[in-house]
């Protein structure tokens, strides 16, 4: 892996692609993490298997019971709460520099959102939706991180935003672990035009803080700054603002530009604006600008390369520009 792209630290629920571990001994094939894999260290999990379930098992499910959740194996009648809150607590108390999670979709363990929850114990039961037991406790301790599922990241807009945010994290982490504060300057020079389009307020709020005014020593500069930053990535980017880094990136190489060349990136703006162009348009004839001019700053944004190219080339099931 090239200094540019550091490799994310990424926790993954086992079943996806590393081991046949779920609870009918299958392994569920996912493209996502395939292809992720060469660029990524995975760290799998398997909750379920951890606290003794074995595979195959029978399947568990959450159950609303006393006004609380329970983790119920209604096979056997076997409450497994307490194993499942006991090691996630371990687990998720002993991770360090983590940069994300992509957790296993609808899994009552393992699943960020749309898991089934019973309202009884009988298997007529009905069920409303939520969160499982060990991606409820990460969401919790880990809330300013990534936090995805395979199914979700199908999605081309959901897919580059998880991988930006990642590999954003990442690169920081590099830059801590240094605790130089040119190693800091550099992090934020790079990313100005990305955190432009993510929120132009934190971006300036980052920017008082890499200054320093206040001579504070490097390792209260790196928390502000971390603290701030995931503040930043927490919130996809609209379009609009992308459109103000296009502009923006424009004017730095308008000088170089003729006015038949302007008037054309302008028109690919809007047809970006109208959906009949995607992003990737506009960054390619960016960064060829660049080439051609000479443009170290622009270069070296990680707006135009967020993360590895190849990465990009996965299909999308998505139509448009808002998720389904």
């Amino acid at each position: 892996m090239t200094e540019r792209y550091p490799k994310p630290k990424i926790v993954v629920s086992k079943c996806l692609e590393f081991d046949r571990c779920r609870y009918n001994a299958q392994m569920i094939s996912s493209r996502v993490v395939a292809s992720l894999n060469p660029y990524v260290d995975f760290m799998p999990v398997c909750p379920e298997v951890e606290i003794g379930l074995g595979v195959p098992r029978d399947p568990i499910r959450i159950v609303e019971a006393d006004g609380g959740k329970i983790l119920y194996q209604p096979a056997t009648g076997r409450d497994v709460t307490g194993e499942m809150n006991s090691f996630t607590g371990k687990y998720l108390g002993s991770l360090e520099n983590v940069d994300g999670f992509l957790l296993k979709y609808k899994s009552p363990s393992c699943g960020p959102n749309n898991v089934k929850i019973f309202q009884g114990m009988n298997k007529s039961a009905g069920a409303g939706r939520g969160s499982g037991f060990f991606a409820e406790a990460v969401a919790d301790k880990f809330h300013d991180l990534p936090i995805e599922d395979e199914g979700r990241l199908t999605n081309f807009t959901l897919r580059e935003t998880f991988l930006t945010k990642i590999f954003t994290l990442a690169r920081f982490r590099e830059a801590k672990a240094s605790d130089r504060m040119d190693s800091l300057v550099k992090f934020h020079t790079d990313h100005k035009l990305l955190l432009l389009a993510y929120n132009q307020t934190r971006m300036r709020t980052l920017g008082k803080i890499v200054a320093n005014h206040d001579k504070k020593d490097i390792k209260e500069v790196l928390s502000d700054y971390e603290l701030e930053l995931k503040l930043a990535l927490r919130v996809s980017p609209k379009f609009t603002s992308i459109i103000n880094v296009l502009e923006h990136a424009l004017g730095g190489l308008s000088k170089n530009l003729n006015s038949d060349e302007k008037k054309f990136f302008l028109n690919s703006i809007e047809e970006y604006r109208d959906e009949r162009i995607p992003l990737s348009s506009l960054i390619h004839l960016l960064k060829a600008w660049a080439i051609r001019f000479n443009n170290d700053y622009l270069l070296d944004q990680y707006f135009l390369d967020p993360f590895p190219k190849k990465l990009a080339a996965l299909t999308d099931s998505g139509k448009g520009r808002t998720p389904k």
